[in-house]
């Protein structure tokens, strides 16, 4: 009896269930379709009842059948990203169709019997080929919005005035050469896009536009505004930018109701005091102009939140400008201003943030970066304590092993030995006082030749500080340039762009007269011709930019093979800023080459000295030099000056704080500072190392070294220095050491060992351990979430140790299954490639920031096996074979094509974290690209390159695939023709090649026009919301005269 009563509930759930299917089906109102590897789509039966029908990205150049005038409730039809040539005559019988979307198709002619169609209220046919519209086009009487963008329109037809409903028009990207008279009779036209045609004035009929409330004339070549502009007073946003304006209308000020304009990219040498009079004004972008004065009154426009002054000429900020109460976003970088106003910190609203670039002493560079609540702390503190100006400057002495630096810093500091040449054991750190009554302090840093240093010598190269390259004349010939000279202009140009540098020539006395000569002025010959080369490098690339930004983005599309193929003009112009700010921050060589000797009259040592000073001392170079603090803060800094131990806790840096007058609210801003310009280590965002600062740097660089010395022998040392060792112990010792040198493998006694003289307690090590983790130099292969059990040995592996080329594989690396047979997987691989530089020892750090986010991994000296999950992940450096080939880093994954995505997502938090890393090498060129997956699954030696773009690695597209795996199948035949149609389809201009497709459904052309609106307003500016999203690739970098 139970069972059957089971059963009949059974029953009667399928039943109700089946009923709801039914009824759901019944009201259906929207529906997708979606087909692969070019299949043809068939409409469902039962869809009369269906309003919204999307058949876009499918690559139709037919519509499926049953889409006819049966279809009485279909009221939107979207067709975007197919193939279609021409309009499908089965749509012109639609007659009840109130929204159609065409973009991004092949139509060349629109026919009249478009006309049909009397109930459109939204056409799309952006994208397409159009040179003409039908004059039929004027009977769609119902039409509201219009988007013909990026066609090849030179002429409207004379009908197009009759639009008389028309509030939205897009006709951007044409080739108009004069602006239609027929838009003008469009009385209800409330937003006009006429971007990027080829006109270079505007009528005095546009006040005729009195509906219009966004308008945009980006792109065009206006030298000047008609008055009868500013009778457009309903304008609320306004696009000016890339033309050649010089000056605003004088009556420009009766736009009163503009909330928005963007100006940048022109040609203002004065400040528009028109603007001064936009009391509403909320949003204001003035950047890459040449304006060098901001008038006091700017804090009129008292309801002004955003703020571009980018990339201009502005020396000082008038102090009115800190009454701009709603200030959300301030942009100044790339200008020349020294000093802030007082009570700059009163902007405490502004999240957005940019300075850098600018000859910073009030407040420091250093502080500046921080942000606006460490501005207030400074200001605040200066307020609270006497200003102090202590002029120190950071001296690098670096070059190759053997020439001569360990001698030569003996010889600045005053003592010089007198004996055989000294090699410095590792990095080492002096003070030279070279102006006793200036009080001029140099802060020299002895970096080691020796390339088991390459890992940590970046850290010690930073902004601000002036460089000595030293190579030696006795070992320098001609043929040996780049090894002693010109890798290390490399290196600094890449981590310090527009850093200062000083060639000194060591040796001298080893050398005759002529052979100095001959080899200094080969030196001066090479470094001419190196940086010749690089530079017409970056302008060939940069005029490449330029040819491809004069193309239209269809015509870009149009072959893979195409420079820049399918990159939309916001990533091009990204990639112009990249190019123009390495251009722009070249190095600054000193010239000539200092020749010294350091024994017997130690000839040109003072001449050096001299050269040195005259060059600190210049402001323009290094105005940090004369940069203001708070007595307290200078006392703080001589307080931890004066180290015992090699770190303090917060509290003891406290106590110090009190002394120096400073209370515990007011201490985190000076550590802060402090740490910025290398004076100690103290590391606010980390969990465990904020609740203690490293002041000892000097001691801290002597544990650096013991790891990075690479010589058995003195590791050895360092382990038997306990006389009660036995044999047996001493044999194991020798095994550890071995295995250190070979796998970078350590395990923690062996490091306590090592360290032995250098710590006193476990916390000691255990921050030391914490702290060469945070500076990506070793990871924790087993680190214990509790306290290990008895027994358990804790491993640490430095990834710059491994010896072993390659690790060891696993089956699915070559694509195959446990039983070694093939299985049909899509390849994803994103390659760095790097030109001039590869960081040294960024592909240990790396190997170390990675490991929070994979398992299972093997390590190869130049390749890493991992998997993220159950994703596979391949991470392969490739040093270059030849002065004609790039280093290139490679980050792999691979996946069946219905789980691409997973793959996708496998790689993006190592993109990520590299990005991270590679933001630490400002002047680093280098390119990003997508490998052709077609190719790699062929075994092709020269896989097809994709550019590499954010977008393709943020978001999935609406079947979950990535849009640059979604490519038609290659032609079989081998050679030219392997790519021929190795690309994917093309993407919106406006986003970048591989952004995958919108969501699946219904995107009315308003949601997609506020959506180009926030973009634009930023793009135009050249940036993208800085910092709000995470940089994936390259063209996502920040550089000043395009700040993302």
């Amino acid at each position: 009896m139970a069972e059957n009563t089971r059963s009949v509930k059974t029953a009667k759930v399928w039943r109700e269930a089946a009923l709801r299917c039914r009824k759901l089906r019944s009201n259906l109102r929207q529906l997708t379709l979606c087909t692969h590897n070019n299949q043809r789509i068939t409409l469902p039966e039962n869809i009369s009842q269906v309003q919204i029908l999307n058949l876009g990205n499918n690559s139709l150049q037919e519509v499926p059948e049953g889409l006819d005038g049966s279809l009485t409730n279909l009221r939107a039809l979207i067709l975007r990203r197919n193939r279609f040539c021409v309009i499908p005559e089965p749509l012109y019988a639609l007659g009840h169709l109130a929204e159609l979307d065409l973009g991004h198709n092949c139509v060349s002619r629109l026919p009249g019997e478009l006309a049909r169609l009397h109930r459109l209220k939204k056409l799309c046919l952006s994208h397409n080929k159009l040179q003409l519209l039908p004059p039929e086009i004027g009977a769609l009487q119902s039409l509201e919005e219009l988007d013909i963008s990026f066609n090849e329109l030179c002429q409207l037809p004379a009908t197009f005035g009759q639009l008389k409903r028309l509030r939205t028009l897009d006709v951007d990207h044409n080739k108009l050469t004069h602006f239609p008279h027929q838009i003008l009779h469009l009385s209800d036209l409330e937003e006009l896009d006429f971007s990027g045609n080829k006109i270079d004035v505007l009528p005095e009929e546009i006040l005729m536009l009195q509906s219009v409330k966004i308008l945009w004339l980006s792109s065009l070549k206006l030298s000047c505004l008609p008055e009868t502009f500013c009778k457009l007073t309903a304008l609320e946003s306004l696009m000016l930018d890339n033309n050649t304006l010089h000056s605003l209308p004088e009556s420009f000020g009766d736009l009163e109701r503009l909330k928005m304009i963007n100006l940048s990219s022109n040609l203002f040498e004065d400040f528009p005091n028109a603007l001064l009079e936009l009391v509403n004004l909320e949003e204001l972008y003035l950047s890459r102009n040449k304006l060098s004065v901001i008038p006091q009154k700017i804090s009129n426009i008292t309801n002004l939140a955003t703020l571009w002054l980018d990339n201009n000429k502005v020396r000082y900020l008038p102090d009115s400008i800190v009454d701009l109460c709603n200030l959300e976003e301030l942009v100044l970088q790339g200008n020349q201003i020294a000093i802030l106003p007082d009570s700059f910190g009163k902007l405490s609203k502004v999240s957005l943030w940019k300075i850098k670039d600018n000859p910073l002493i009030q407040p420091p560079y250093e502080v500046c970066m921080k942000g606006i609540p460490y501005i207030a702390a400074y200001q605040k503190e200066l307020a609270l304590s006497q200003p102090a100006v202590k002029p120190r400057l950071k001296l690098v002495l670096m070059g190759p092993k053997c020439a001569g630096k360990t001698s030569l810093r003996q010889c600045l500091v005053g003592n010089p030995s007198g004996l055989p040449a000294i090699h410095s054991k590792g990095i080492e750190v002096t003070q030279w006082v070279a102006d006793a009554e200036k009080n001029l302090t140099f802060i020299v840093y002895d970096l080691a030749g020796d390339q088991n240093y390459d890992l940590i010598q970046p850290f010690f190269l930073s902004p601000g500080a002036l460089y000595v390259l030293v190579v030696s004349l006795k070992a320098y010939v001609s043929g040996r340039f780049y090894e002693l000279v010109g890798y290390f202009l490399h290196l600094l140009g890449a981590r310090v762009p527009h850093g200062v540098v000083c060639v000194v020539g060591a040796h001298v006395d080893q050398c005759n007269e002529k052979e100095v000569e001959e080899k200094c002025l080969d030196i001066h010959h090479q470094i001419a011709l190196q940086e010749k080369r690089d530079v017409e490098f970056m302008q060939a690339v940069a005029e490449k930019v330029d040819g491809a930004l004069g193309q239209e983005f269809d015509l870009r599309a149009t072959s893979p093979h195409a420079p820049f193929y399918g990159v939309s003009d916001k990533n091009l112009r990204r990639k112009k800023a990249q190019v123009q700010y390495l251009l722009n921050n070249r190095l600054q060589i000193l010239s000539p080459v200092i020749t010294v000797s350091c024994r017997g009259d130690y000839l040109g040592i003072n001449r050096l000295k001299e050269k040195l000073l005259s060059v600190a001392e210049h402001r323009e170079i290094f105005p940090n030099l004369h940069r203001v603090l708070p007595k307290s803060w200078q006392r703080l800094e001589e307080l931890h000056f004066k180290p015992q131990e090699l770190w303090l806790s917060w509290w003891d840096s406290a106590r110090l704080g009190l002394q120096a007058g400073l209370t515990e609210d007011r201490l985190q801003s000076a550590l802060s500072y402090l740490h910025e310009s290398g004076k100690l280590l103290y590391f606010e965002d980390s969990l465990i190392l904020k609740e203690c600062v490293f002041h000892n740097l000097t001691k801290l660089i002597d544990i650096l070294n013991v790891f990075f010395q690479r010589d058995a022998s003195v590791l050895l040392q360092k382990l038997l220095a306990d006389a009660n060792i036995d044999e047996l112990r001493t044999t194991q010792l020798h095994h550890y050491v071995e295995g250190f040198l070979l796998h970078g493998l350590l395990p923690l006694h062996i490091i306590r060992l090592l360290l032995k003289p250098h710590i006193k307690t476990q916390q000691d090590l255990h921050l030391i351990l914490e702290l060469l983790e945070k500076m990506g130099l070793c990871y924790c292969l087993n680190k214990p979430k509790i306290t290990p059990l008895n027994g358990v040995t804790v491993w640490f592996k430095f990834p710059c140790y491994v010896k072993n080329e390659v690790p060891h594989a696993e089956a699915w690396i070559n694509g195959s299954n446990l039983s070694g047979q093939p299985f049909a997987i899509e390849q994803l691989q994103v390659e760095y490639s790097f030109p001039f530089l590869f960081p040294p020892g960024l592909f240990a750090r790396y190997s170390v920031q990675i490991n929070s986010h994979v398992v299972h991994r093997s390590d190869g000296k130049y390749q890493i096996f991992a998997y993220r999950g159950k994703v596979p992940v391949v991470i392969s450096y490739r040093p270059s074979q030849s002065s004609l080939q790039a280093d290139t880093l490679s980050i792999a994954s691979h996946a069946s094509l219905p789980n691409i995505w997973t793959a996708w997502q496998g790689i993006i938090p190592l993109v990520e974290e590299l990005n991270v890393l590679l933001q630490e090498w400002p002047g680093l060129y280098f390119s990003v690209h997508v490998l052709c997956s077609k190719c790699l699954k062929r075994g092709s030696s020269n896989p097809h390159t994709f550019p590499g773009c954010t977008p393709v690695l943020a978001e999935p597209t609406g079947r979950g695939e990535s849009q640059a795996y979604r490519q038609t199948p290659h032609d079989p035949s081998p050679g030219p023709s392997e790519h021929r149609e190795c690309h994917g389809r093309e993407a919106d201009s406006r986003n970048s090649r591989c952004c995958p497709n919108p969501p699946q459904g219904h995107h009315s052309l308003a949601t997609v026009r506020r959506n180009r609106t926030k973009y634009q307003q930023l793009n135009v500016a050249g940036l993208e919301g800085d910092r709000q999203m995470p940089n994936l690739l390259a063209e996502e970098r920040t550089y000043p005269e395009s700040i993302d």
